[in-house]
């Protein structure tokens, strides 16, 4: 569901933070109580790479190498997931992950979405790291070698945009270091305010 007009753009709110933060459980609860759809860009790419399509192969050696997708097919793949939806309000999980991510979003999806806001989960590496080794999902970057390769690649690509969204009051901080209930709670605060 992708609009040309500010009435029938679906509304959209990036959720970022470290890998273990906790974007995923939030979202599962921001859709329950609020009705947006959730996209994970590391979902989508997970599942674009297990498809066996000609980009699977280079997916995968980004995934394990802990770096970030070219731009291109992410947001191919989350406007393909827009489109397929019924729904007018997304989250989209995991993405923006550094500047090219957002030049590419804003060239290919800004006129076609009302970006609402930026949620960022803040929580210590330490928490994170033993939050992402005891999810127990199977995936292949859950081991502490691609962790810490993930946590530079944050590091160093996404908080200089995380700054970028502060600076133009977009972002909406959240310490997600707690209990889930006690995170969500803060969470709803944010979602309180629109």
């Amino acid at each position: 569901m992708l609009g040309g007009d500010a009435l029938t753009k679906p509304d959209v709110v990036f959720v970022l933070g470290p890998p273990g933060a906790g974007k995923g459980t939030q979202c599962q609860k921001i859709v329950e109580k609020y009705g947006y759809t959730h996209l994970s860009a590391g979902d989508l790419l997970r599942a674009e790479r297990a498809s066996g399509s000609p980009d699977g192969e280079l997916i995968e050696s980004h995934i394990r190498g802990g770096t970030i997708v070219p731009v291109s097919i992410t947001v191919k793949l989350l406007a393909n997931a827009m489109k397929a939806a019924a729904n007018g309000k997304f989250l989209i999980d995991g993405f923006p992950r550094n500047e090219d991510n957002v030049a590419g979003w804003n060239k290919d999806m800004q006129d076609k979405v009302n970006l609402k806001f930026v949620l960022f989960y803040e929580c210590e590496e330490e928490e994170c790291l033993r939050r992402a080794l005891g999810r127990n999902q199977g995936r292949s970057d859950d081991n502490v070698e691609s962790f810490r390769k993930r946590i530079q690649t944050y590091l160093n690509s996404t908080m200089p945009i995380v700054n970028s969204f502060k600076g133009r009051g977009l972002l909406r901080n959240i310490d997600a270091s707690s209990d889930p209930e006690s995170v969500f709670v803060l969470t709803q605060k944010c979602f309180e305010k629109e």
